[in-house]
């Protein structure tokens, strides 16, 4: 049974380590949208203070999202890397925000995370990552979540096939949230593109069914933000990528056929990467 967590609305599976109290339960009912309803108004986007931000070593986009309406201003990262820890915290901090959740999209294998580093810096800032990535965080999240910073939310849809732990997080579809929405994919769907699926549990099969199901049933407006790019784009849309994705648009024999013939090199990082980012990044307690 989910439960319901303070510092304003939360609907997450903590952590067997999470100290947080638990207040009323509610229902694991929550039913996953695959249809936004009417647009919102102007005045609930100008609620959402976005920032894409990056990470040049491992082309890695961070992204902070920031309800500016809300009195304490609670603000989260997602994908935050360590080596740009100081960066995004001195942002924060100049824009007058409350960092509350630093969200990782899985298990990373080319950059170390920097919830581990954040928490260190910022005590009260919970880690959160999927149940299904056998990592360690704060706050498990699966299928149907949501995630709220002040009086906006992220709902977590399961997208694995990259590895075992992928999620997208997608701005709330409620008439009060703002439009279009965003989905913050992770390694699942790239601009043009896709992650690997040869390690950490991945799977060609899955990750075609994951994004046919749980991203390109989204509308065609939703603005896709990946974890990475390689060839200088910052966003694409589920329409572009349903049109154009030279990968994801053919049929699911082909494209497991594409995937099995990458011939892709050997993570550089991803033996300093993986057993640190499933401690939350926190190196000295990797094994």
């Amino acid at each position: 049974m989910l439960r319901l967590f303070s510092f304003t609305k939360l609907s997450l599976l903590p952590s067997k380590a999470s100290t947080f109290p638990p207040l009323t339960p509610i229902s694991n009912n929550i039913k996953v949208r695959s249809q936004m309803g009417s647009h919102s108004s102007s005045s609930s986007s100008s609620k959402l203070l976005f920032r894409q931000l990056f990470e040049k070593e491992s082309s890695t986009y961070t992204y902070l999202l920031a309800d500016s309406s809300h009195p304490d201003k609670p603000a989260l990262l997602i994908d935050p890397v360590d080596k740009t820890v100081d960066r995004d915290l001195s942002l924060i901090q100049e824009l007058g925000l409350k960092l509350v959740y630093a969200l990782n999209t899985h298990v990373h294998a080319d950059h170390v995370t920097g919830t581990g580093l954040i928490k260190s810096k910022v005590p009260d800032v919970k880690s959160v990552i999927s149940k299904a990535s056998s990592a360690t965080a704060d706050v498990y999240v699966e299928q149907g979540d949501k995630i709220w910073f002040g009086d906006l939310f992220l709902e977590v849809r399961a997208t694995p096939g990259h590895t075992l732990g992928c999620i997208t997080y997608v701005t709330g579809d409620a008439s009060d949230q703002p439009q279009p929405r965003k989905a913050f994919t992770g390694d699942a769907l790239l601009i043009r593109g896709c992650g690997r699926t040869d390690f950490q549990g991945g799977s060609s099969e899955q990750l075609y069914k994951s994004v046919h199901s749980q991203i390109f049933t989204l509308p065609k407006d939703t603005l896709i933000y990946p974890a990475h790019d390689y060839k200088g784009f910052t966003v694409s849309t589920v329409g572009e990528e349903l049109q154009y994705n030279p990968r994801l648009t053919k049929d699911e024999e082909t494209f497991k056929n594409i995937m099995a013939n990458l011939n892709l090199p050997y993570p550089k990082m991803i033996d300093v990467a993986v057993p640190a980012n499933l401690v939350c990044g926190i190196q000295s307690k990797a094994t």
